[in-house]
């Protein structure tokens, strides 16, 4: 099964809750500490060098950011989570705008949460997905920035944070902005998640 990014805008950011798209696209949500290459990612999927933007100053982004795809799907970009920097009060506006949204939007059919593969998963990633895992939301683990390492290390890696997580072979994906790698995986399962399955092949 394929699936084909053809068209991919920013259509809008949202403060709070009130604020979500009144249409009822189905939305893949990408959730990830803060510099784990979640923009570059988003950017590789969409084809696009600067749809989501990065910023040089982590935990920056404090609203969550709707881009549009092939005018039927949203993507949807969270702040960034687990910067020590940030203030008490702007952690606390957004774990209640996060949390809000991904136990209230009907519409949202998958989470990919992006975990530097150079590191073991944090304390707040592991929270994350057992936050998920209890409101049975469906994930998938994308380890970034994988052509940092040699391949030996990548799998080791890749081993460790399938430990750790307690994930099956089917809920984790390595990727590599700059290669490419994982791309085709990453996209197959957000069209199952998504698209009925004749339109997947168009």
């Amino acid at each position: 099964m394929s699936f084909k990014i053809k068209k991919a805008l920013f259509f809008k950011p949202i403060y709070k809750l009130e604020e979500l798209p009144e249409q009822n696209f189905p939305q893949i949500a990408f959730a990830g500490r803060s510099n784990v290459g979640k923009s570059s990612l988003m950017n590789t999927l969409v084809g696009q060098k600067s749809l989501a933007k990065t910023s040089s100053t982590p935990g920056k982004t404090v609203r969550i950011n709707f881009f549009l795809i092939n005018d039927k799907i949203y993507f949807v970009d969270l702040p960034g989570y687990g910067y020590a920097k940030t203030s008490k009060k702007e952690k606390k506006v957004w774990g209640s705008l996060i949390e809000g949204y991904f136990r209230n939007s009907e519409n949202l059919k998958g989470i990919i949460q992006i975990i530097d593969i150079r590191h073991p998963p944090f304390p707040s990633d592991i929270e994350l997905l057992e936050f998920l895992s209890f409101y049975k939301k469906s994930v998938l683990v994308v380890l970034t920035k994988a052509d940092k390492l040699s391949k030996s290390k990548m799998m080791e890696s890749q081993k460790k944070a399938k430990e750790i997580l307690k994930l099956n072979e089917n809920s984790l994906v390595v990727f590599s902005a700059k290669t490419k790698m994982g791309k085709d995986e990453i996209l197959s399962w957000i069209g199952s998640k998504t698209l009925k399955r004749e339109i997947l092949c168009q």
